[in-house]
């Protein structure tokens, strides 16, 4: 699998925001972001994987880099994988603002996170959260001994000491910010006309139950271990977002995708913990901003009632569905396995026949190159507009190889069809007495616009509307 560089040129600085867990990184991230984008709570630990956002400070732009909080364990526990992901992302930083709490004051913990940040190159920011009004002074005056500079004061949540954070930040990344500006601008002035601009980058997100391989998935596709994994389920709480360029291995094309991993949905009557609950909504959310889902099946638990209430969701949400089996590489019985998933879908999914199937292995790398592609072929079948001469050409000839029927005699009449929408495709049939038309020759025009107007298995919307004049003729 061929994989580019995550960073294009001209892309905006990166700021890292590090500390030990419940100091208000998460806060601090939607402050800089200005959206709820990272799930906060009262207890410690809640953001286990690295987020990304645009930020803006007083005008300045960008990349805000949220992280786990820093712990002091064993490098094997989820604690210790959660703070080799953190010491990961200085790798890549422009910058780093390292976080305590004020009102706490100087901890062990972050004496022992200085130390590290003092060894690095990156430069340093020391943030002094939840200093507002004087239970914070003394945290604030202490935070001098952890030889990282002055401090600055803050409250993230009441968005206090933000032209501080401006005035300590600019010097590191001014010139950055301001060479990404002018780089953008510069492409900006030799961009097409949008109706000639081609799609952005592909959204994809990947959802599935608990432990089916959606982070070690996309950790496969980047090269790296930008994701938490392991054993355990349900590590992943965050919908993450990550930028990154593919490179299809067949016809060397590259193409832009943001992969966005999710949590994992379990079944309704099993989620109770407050934070799952969080973590399924902004899975969810994800859901409603990407283009193309990727409904994750573990082969060595087959097909559950749970992943087609997922794929129903995906599919009533109006987004392009694409399903992969992982675990290939450990699969029993795989050719009967993949027919009986197959079979299973297309009676379970009758309202999108014919979804894309792919067995995968998110270990070995196995068929992802072929499931990227059909995402991006699906995308397209789900961004199609059809001519209004070509659309009725079919509508005629739909209408008399089956006309609609004849209730008690009446003719049901139908005029012309015309497409008013994309993203999913979106279609409105006129006529008269269309109230009395069968579902059944509903599904029939829908099945019809999918076989013979290249929109494949993805979701369609049919409306049909009569003529507002109480005087039409064909209404008797």
């Amino acid at each position: 699998m061929t994989r580019k560089s995550q960073h294009p040129a001209g892309s905006l600085p990166e700021v890292v925001i590090i500390g030990r867990p419940n100091v208000g990184k998460s806060t601090l991230f939607n402050r800089l972001v200005g959206k709820k984008l990272a799930l906060v709570d009262d207890q410690p630990g809640v953001t286990r994987d690295r987020r990304m956002g645009q930020a803006e400070l007083a005008g300045m732009h960008f990349t805000a880099v949220d992280t786990a909080g820093w712990e002091d364990q064993d490098e094997h526990s989820l604690p210790g994988r959660m703070r080799k992901q953190t010491e990961a992302s200085l790798a890549g930083a422009d910058a780093a603002m390292f976080v305590i709490d004020a009102r706490a004051g100087i901890t062990p913990l972050d004496e022992e996170i200085a130390r590290h940040l003092r060894s690095s190159t990156v430069p340093i920011v020391l943030i002094a959260n939840k200093a507002e009004g004087r239970t914070g002074e003394a945290g604030v005056l202490e935070s001098y001994a952890l030889g990282l500079g002055e401090p600055v004061p803050v409250s993230a949540e009441h968005g206090e000491g933000i032209a501080d954070m401006f005035g300590a930040l600019w010097p590191l990344i001014g010139d950055k910010v301001e060479a990404a500006e002018a780089a953008r601008e510069a492409a900006d002035l030799e961009a097409v006309d949008a109706e000639d601009r081609p799609l952005g980058p592909l959204q994809l997100a990947i959802v599935g139950r608990p432990n089916a391989g959606k982070s070690t998935l996309i950790n496969q596709l980047l090269g790296e271990d930008r994701l938490l994994t392991g054993p355990e389920a349900g590590i992943t709480r965050d919908s993450i977002s990550i930028d990154w360029n593919w490179t299809d291995p067949q016809s060397g094309e590259t193409r832009q995708i943001s992969l966005i991993d999710t949590a994992g949905m379990r079944k309704r009557a099993k989620v109770v913990d407050k934070l799952e609950k969080l973590s399924v909504a902004d899975g969810l959310r994800a859901v409603d901003y990407a283009e193309v889902v990727v409904l994750l099946l573990d082969a060595t638990q087959g097909l559950e009632h749970q992943d087609l209430k997922i794929a129903d969701r995906v599919l009533q949400e109006g987004r392009a569905l694409i399903i992969a089996i992982n675990k290939w590489d450990v699969a029993q019985d795989a050719s009967r396995l993949f027919n009986g998933i197959k079979d299973a879908l297309t009676e379970g999914l009758a309202q999108a026949r014919g979804v894309p199937l792919f067995a995968v292995s998110a270990k070995t790398g196995k068929g992802l190159d072929a499931m990227l592609k059909s995402a991006f072929e699906t995308r397209d079948s789900w961004s199609r507009r059809v001519p209004t001469a070509a659309l009725n050409r079919w509508f005629d000839d739909a209408l008399t190889a089956n006309p609609p029927p004849a209730p008690k005699g009446r003719r049901i009449k139908l005029r012309y069809i015309t497409q008013v929408g994309t993203r999913p495709p979106r279609f409105v049939i006129f006529g008269t007495r269309l109230d009395a038309l069968p579902t059944s020759y509903e599904r029939y025009l829908v099945n019809g616009i999918r076989k013979n107007l290249g929109f494949d298995a993805v979701p369609i919307r049919l409306t049909l509307k009569s003529p507002k004049n109480p005087f039409d003729s064909d209404k008797s």
